[in-house]
């Protein structure tokens, strides 16, 4: 059956009195039309322009059934025949033209949760080379003052959101076995790369750590089923050689992974597959909840506080291992904590040489945890790959950032020769990773007159 179409132009301001008048000003009067249209098949999208609908009793006047609404459109508010796409979504109606709405929305929240961890990133890596000024002779006890202290906080941030609803008793009574198993591959994820960080030299690190990517895509096809597009593997293999080329340019980065041996190389890979393992592990723990809780998400802080409680109790049976590869004996690990505890409150003869305590080291920490907040948060609104991507990207604008004039630091280094190439290359990594082809025209037909 074929579609029966009428238009009606309107250039007056009213229309006869007894039926229904449409008021608009001038300009929308000239530029706009109001297009009826009925189809057996599907109904004709018409954009639906801002004006005013009255119902006019006979006399016109003051009339008691007389009613005037202000038809108010939204950032997506577009007519599908003769309903509203907000009215459809509440209906359940038309998923494809609410779909469109709801992707756009979510990739600006994904994009600015990016920019975020970005931002972070950066400040969490600055930081902690300020805060390595002051607690030079105290790194362990900085990490686990850290490690322990985010218990606490995740914990009583946990407790406020529930008391205030957020949380809810059927988020926190959900199983505890991938929370302890996030918690196992983090301290042991710590405790292989302490190990290894021990013998290799910095610039070998972070090339090492892209392997931390690489891991994400393979874990995440296997356990995810999640399949990638030829540019997102290609875009994240590209990401992955502008940060090789950014940090190995000038640094003799490949004679230092030969110094370092393939022993310790091996083994600070395999804490990048624990780490990995880690993050892709938080983002099945999110989609279980999905199911779990009917459509809900587990709160975040669920995660992170269950998360870092398991990983602190795995570290106290691992802290004899881990002092001996600081170079701690066991039986001084109390007085070295108490040493590092006067030199971060910078008080007592202890303190001598830890100028920009307790400042620095708190920034750092505050912002830490703002960076495992901002990564998790990413985490659960896209996937680990988009986390990694945004995490990587921090790489580069934190080596152009040592080489301001940073308090405490002194002298500020030198870009290396092939950062500028490394950016571009990594910089089109994300852009191609990013790149949607287009699918064609979508359903739904969208006409406007003018």
């Amino acid at each position: 059956m074929t579609a029966l179409n009428h238009r009606l132009c309107i250039s007056g301001a009213t229309a006869s009195d007894g039926y229904v008048r449409f008021r608009q000003t001038k300009t929308t009067a000239e530029i706009c039309s109001i297009c009826y249209s009925f189809s057996s098949r599907l109904p004709t999208v018409a954009l639906r322009c801002p004006m005013r609908v009255e119902a006019v009793g006979p006399t016109g006047g003051n009339s008691p059934w007389e009613r005037s609404d202000d038809v108010s459109n939204g950032p997506c508010s577009y007519a599908v025949g003769d309903r509203r796409v907000e009215d459809l979504a509440a209906d359940g109606g038309n998923d494809e033209a609410v779909g469109v709405c709801e992707e756009g929305n979510k990739a600006v929240k994904v994009a600015v949760a990016a920019g975020v961890t970005v931002v972070m990133g950066v400040g969490n890596r600055v930081l902690y080379k300020l805060a390595l000024v002051p607690m030079k002779q105290y790194p362990f006890f900085l990490a686990q003052l850290a490690t322990f202290g985010y218990v606490i906080v995740y914990f009583s941030i946990l407790y406020i959101r529930h008391h205030a609803g957020i949380v809810t008793d059927e988020m926190l009574s959900m199983p505890k076995a991938p929370f302890i198993a996030v918690g196992l591959l983090e301290a042991l994820g710590a405790a292989t790369g302490m190990a290894a960080a021990a013998i290799l030299s910095g610039a070998s690190i972070p090339i090492l750590s892209q392997t931390f990517l690489v891991w994400q895509i393979l874990l995440s096809i296997i356990f995810l089923g999640r399949r990638y597009k030829v540019n997102q593997l290609f875009g994240c293999f590209l990401v992955t050689l502008g940060v090789i080329i950014t940090v190995a340019s000038g640094s003799g980065a490949g004679n230092s992974l030969k110094e370092g041996g393939i022993f310790w190389s091996l083994l600070m890979i395999i804490s990048f597959f624990l780490q990995a393992a880690d993050t892709v592990l938080k983002e099945v723990i999110f989609l279980d909840a999905t199911r779990k809780l009917k459509g809900g998400s587990v709160d975040m802080f669920v995660v992170n506080s269950f998360g870092s409680a398991f990983q602190a109790l795995f570290i106290c049976f691992l802290l004899p291992f881990l002092s001996k590869l600081w170079g701690i004996p066991f039986c001084q690990l109390p007085n070295y904590l108490r040493d590092g505890a006067a030199c971060f409150l910078n008080i007592g003869t202890l303190s001598s040489g830890c100028d920009g305590a307790p400042l620095l080291p708190l920034l750092f920490i505050i912002v830490n945890m703002g960076f495992n907040i901002s990564l998790l948060h990413l985490l659960k609104i896209s996937s680990a790959v988009v986390s990694s991507l945004a995490s990587t990207f921090s790489v580069p604008i934190s080596i152009f950032m040592f080489t301001l004039p940073l308090p405490y630091l002194g002298v500020a280094s030198s870009l290396p020769t092939g950062f500028l190439a490394g950016a571009i290359v990594l910089v089109v990594g994300l852009l191609i990773y990013t790149w949607t082809p287009s699918n064609g025209s979508s359903g739904a037909s969208f006409s406007a007159s003018t």
